[in-house]
């Protein structure tokens, strides 16, 4: 195995080698990479798609490939002013189908309907602060009563958190026969 390295450095090392010998499997790697960094002049033509049987069109489509970017860009332009076509921004993602599909109006989105609720209490009478004590003090597990003092004091304060809408209903016609205000979030 040394010796095998050895004659290969001998080898690398000779003059003839640096000039480059056509045999040369590394003077033909440089010859190629060279070819490989020399700028292109064009670049390769796109490969052809379906062709037009209609020559108009054909010719249209040469003369607009062989347009500059400005170009392209003044065309698309004039196209739209000429044909009166309005700039709508395109949804990133919608679906090809939807996309297609054309629409003389456009369709008015339902917004979604909620189905969790946050109960929250705003205010109340001074008159119902015993009742609605009581009540949050029932609602609310392991809660003193000091402790529900405290939280009807400081309103607004959440509460029931994620309750479903009838349940939030009832709860917000609880306190609001107690005399709350009582807010669905």
């Amino acid at each position: 195995m040394a010796s095998r390295c050895s004659s290969l450095l001998r080898a690398a090392t000779r003059p003839h080698f640096v000039t480059g010998c056509s045999k040369n499997p590394i003077s033909s790697r440089w010859l190629a990479t060279a070819a490989a960094a020399t700028p292109k002049s064009a670049p390769p033509p796109p490969p052809p798609g379906k062709a037009s049987k209609d020559p108009t069109i054909s010719k249209l489509v040469d003369d607009i490939s062989g347009l500059t970017l400005l170009q392209a860009a003044d065309l698309v332009t004039l196209l739209k002013s000429r044909l009166n076509i309005q700039e709508i921004a395109m949804p990133t993602s919608a679906a090809p189908a939807a996309a297609a599909a054309p629409s003389d109006e456009p369709v008015a989105e339902k917004p979604k309907e909620k189905t969790i609720f946050n109960v929250l209490l705003e205010s109340f009478d001074a008159g119902a602060k015993p009742k609605i004590i009581r009540e949050v003090k029932a609602l609310v597990p392991n809660l003193t009563l000091i402790d529900a003092k405290k939280f009807v004091e400081s309103l607004p304060k959440t509460l029931k958190e994620n309750l479903s809408k009838e349940d939030a209903e009832k709860l917000k016609k609880t306190f609001t026969d107690l005399g709350a205000v009582v807010k669905l979030d």
